[in-house]
């Protein structure tokens, strides 16, 4: 384990991602988050789909400017095969307001 992890320090543009939205409900397959900095902001909306979608382990990604919500449907086994992947649905099952 390295120092980061202890200190859950972001290491890469994901863990900084998932660290500036709010984590509103996680069960495995599906996480909902909320952002305010989504809220009317188009161009946002699609970096956000553009860069959740590239990752082949994310089956689906919904976002609506009107809430600021993000919704994430994965398979979870496929999903932890990815290190990366695997550590952040680690931080949203410990983060998340409902389980």
């Amino acid at each position: 384990m390295s120092i980061f992890d202890s200190l859950q320090i972001p290491t890469n543009s994901l863990d900084i991602f998932i660290r500036s939205v709010e984590i509103s409900a996680y069960i495995p397959g599906r996480v909902r988050l909320h952002s305010r900095n989504l809220v009317n902001n188009p161009g946002l909306e699609q970096q956000v789909r553009t860069q959740l979608g590239a990752f082949a382990e994310i089956d689906k990604v919904e976002t609506s400017t009107v809430t600021g919500s993000i919704l994430i449907q994965y398979q979870p086994e496929r999903l932890r095969r990815n290190a990366e992947l695997c550590k952040v649905e680690q931080y949203i099952m410990t983060h998340a307001r409902r389980k």
